[in-house]
């Protein structure tokens, strides 16, 4: 019978969990359908969406991300509707700064609101 230590258990939970998502759902990306689905992805929508949008220049994506993040739900995972094409530049770093902080949007309008609308402050 081999014991286990609590302690040692919770801290592989949380090396997990701070990994990058290649890390804790690397099964996931590393198979023939998602590297159909983000093919399929950036064969329809080959351009940034980011950088159309908030720097109104075109750049190729390179990258399908989820708008919602999946953290391992196959149904998010695999489901075309969540996915969006963006550049490395802007997945590495306006959306991972995103999902950090668990928002929608970073930032506010002209009149100093915050863009997101799940924000405190617009309900």
């Amino acid at each position: 019978m081999k014991m286990t230590n609590n302690n040692q258990n919770n801290n592989n939970d949380k090396e997990l969990s701070n990994g990058t998502a290649k890390e804790r759902y690397g099964k996931l990306y590393n198979c023939s359908r998602w590297r159909k689905l983000r093919l399929a992805q950036l064969n329809k929508e080959p351009l940034c969406a980011y950088c159309i949008e908030f720097e109104d220049r075109y750049t190729e994506a390179t990258v399908a991300d989820h708008k919602q993040p999946h953290r391992g739900n196959l149904k998010l995972m695999y489901d075309p509707k969540n996915l969006q094409s963006l550049c490395a530049f802007h997945h590495n770093s306006y959306k991972q700064r995103l999902e950090k902080r668990g928002v929608n949007a970073i930032g506010c309008d002209e009149d100093g609101n915050p863009l997101d609308p799940e924000h405190h402050y617009n309900k």
